[in-house]
Formats: C-alpha cells, sequence, structure tokens
C-alpha cells in the first residue's frame, strides 16, 4: 500500500540545475529511502525530479534502502534488512520477494530486464551473485573478486564492481576480471561507488582531510565526502562533503546524492545545485537514490 504524503517543497540553488547548460531536462522519478516523519525505519519514497509529487512507496517494520529501477522504469528492486531483495511496482502495488538472505545487498537489474546482480556475504566476504529477475535460479559468480555496489555495462555481457581498492570489470556469467581500472578507491568507503550511464565516471565517497585543532581526542575525527573521477583515475574532483553516495540520470548528466538529509541534484558540468526537501521526511544517505530511466 502506498501513502500519499503530499506536496514536496522545492528549494532552488543557483537558478533551477535542469535549466542549467548540461543539465538533465526530462522530468522522472527519483526513488530514495527515508524516515517517515523522521522517526522508524527507513522506508521508499519516490519524488518528480521537478520537486513534485512526493509518495511513500513502501511500509513495514524493517528497513527499506539500495532501490534499483528496472529498465522500463515501471518497477524497483531494493534491499530490505534482514529480509531480503524484493520488487515493488513504481505505486508501491505488487510487492514481491525475490530472496531471503539476510545481509543480500544492493540489487540492480540488466539492461535487458532479464537479471538482477547483487552482493551477498559468502565465508565472510560480500561476492557477486546473479538471479532472474523473479528471483530464481540465484547463483554466485565463482571467479568474481569479493566487491561492493555492482553496475551493469549496457550491453549486459559485464559487471563493474568496487573491488580491491578500485573499479574492476567482471565477466557477467563468470565473474572473471577483465579489467582494473586506474582510480583509487578506499576499500573501506567505496563499497557503495557508482558508474556513470556511459561507464566513463565513477562517483564514490572517500576520506579527506580536516584542518584545524583535534576533534576527537588528540586527532581528527574522521571525514568524509563525495567525489567525481573518470574510471582512469583522472580529473578527480570533489562534489560534497559530509554527504552521501551518488545515483546518476540516465544521461549522466547529473548527480542525485543526499545531503543534510534532503536529495540534491547537481550538474556534472558546472556543478549547479537543486535541492529537493522531504518535509517531515528524514531523507537517508546510506546508498544511492535511484533515477527512473524512463
Amino acid at each position: 500500500m502506498r501513502a500519499i504524503v503530499g506536496a514536496v517543497v522545492l528549494v532552488i540553488a543557483l537558478e533551477v540545475a535542469h535549466a542549467a547548460p548540461g543539465a538533465s531536462t526530462a522530468t522522472r522519478f527519483i526513488v530514495f529511502s527515508a524516515q517517515p516523519n523522521g522517526l522508524g525505519p527507513g522506508q521508499l519514497f519516490r519524488v518528480e525530479t521537478t520537486g513534485t509529487g512526493l509518495e511513500q512507496i513502501t511500509t513495514g517494520s524493517k528497513p527499506a534502502s539500495e532501490p534499483a529501477f528496472s529498465p522500463d522504469g515501471t518497477q524497483i528492486v531494493f534491499a530490505r534488512l534482514g529480509s531480503g531483495i524484493f520488487r515493488v511496482n513504481l505505486d508501491g502495488t505488487g510487492l514481491h520477494r525475490l530472496t531471503s538472505g539476510v545481509r543480500d545487498n544492493y540489487p540492480v537489474m540488466s539492461p535487458n530486464g532479464k537479471l538482477i546482480v547483487f552482493i551477498r556475504v559468502y565465508r565472510t566476504q560480500w561476492r557477486v551473485y546473479v538471479m532472474s529477475a523473479g528471483g530464481g535460479a540465484q547463483r554466485r559468480l565463482p571467479q568474481a573478486p569479493p566487491a561492493g555496489r555492482p553496475s551493469w555495462t549496457a550491453n549486459g555481457k559485464s559487471i563493474l564492481i568496487p573491488a580491491g581498492g578500485s573499479l574492476a570489470k567482471i565477466n557477467s556469467v563468470t565473474g572473471d576480471v577483465q579489467k582494473y581500472f586506474g582510480v583509487t578507491l578506499d576499500p573501506s568507503t567505496s563499497q557503495t561507488a557508482t558508474v556513470s550511464p556511459g561507464a566513463g565516471t565513477v562517483a564514490f565517497v572517500g576520506r579527506r582531510v580536516i584542518k584545524g585543532p583535534p576533534t576527537c581526542g588528540e586527532s581528527q575525527c574522521p571525514a568524509f565526502a563525495l567525489y567525481l573521477a573518470d574510471v582512469s583515475g583522472a580529473h578527480k574532483r570533489l562534489v560534497a562533503n559530509d554527504t552521501g553516495p551518488a545515483g546518476w540520470s540516465p544521461d549522466g548528466k547529473t548527480l542525485v546524492f543526499v545531503s543534510r538529509g534532503a536529495l540534491t541534484l547537481e550538474v556534472v558540468a558546472g556543478g549547479a545545485r537543486t535541492t529537493i526537501a522531504s518535509g517531515p521526511h528524514v531523507a537517508a544517505g546510506d546508498a544511492p537514490p535511484a533515477w527512473q530511466p524512463r
């Protein structure tokens, strides 16, 4: 059952990001996790990129997070902590449980919609698994290294994963490593790294340096930021401090992430931002929001 939660307030910074040169212009939905009214476990919400049409998609006693769209934009796969992976229609109907692994995470549908890749703990390490879109034929890719959130290549023949302090391209059938890219990723913070639709740029959370007097005893407290870099490792730049991982618009021109409890859209070329406030619902920054592909 879905709950209509009212209109969302749109706060514009540096003019409307979608009107800026290089911005994504089509109006679609973004799905993200938030605490309803700031209380209880996080649930999935949807909102249009214009900032209107905010609705709650899921309900329940356990957190729902890590959403990803089906290729046709009508369904969402997501993880529910302690319960497994689920699929649901964008309007909240048709909820279906796909797995029962209590630590199954980061489901992502293949470009043709027939498969779902996800990660699951196997012998103390996060490993890559693939299953049918209906949850059947779950199997581990035996040659794949320990991994973070997976991303499909456009042809569905390969999967990109944060692995071994870098970004790896693996065979989608066997898991054999086809290539390690040059970008350097911190294994402790980059599990949620996402790759642009064109597979040329990676967005990831990493550590940042704090200047000034110690904030944790005799040293600085750990601090983090969102970064962008070419998959080769070139042109690394800071996007935002103290924020969560980012999702991508379908055209790769705009990032979406949670900052200070609200969704933020940032144009990759130029940095113009739009903030979509979610009213009393506190957006979670633990996983990349999902942008509807069509």
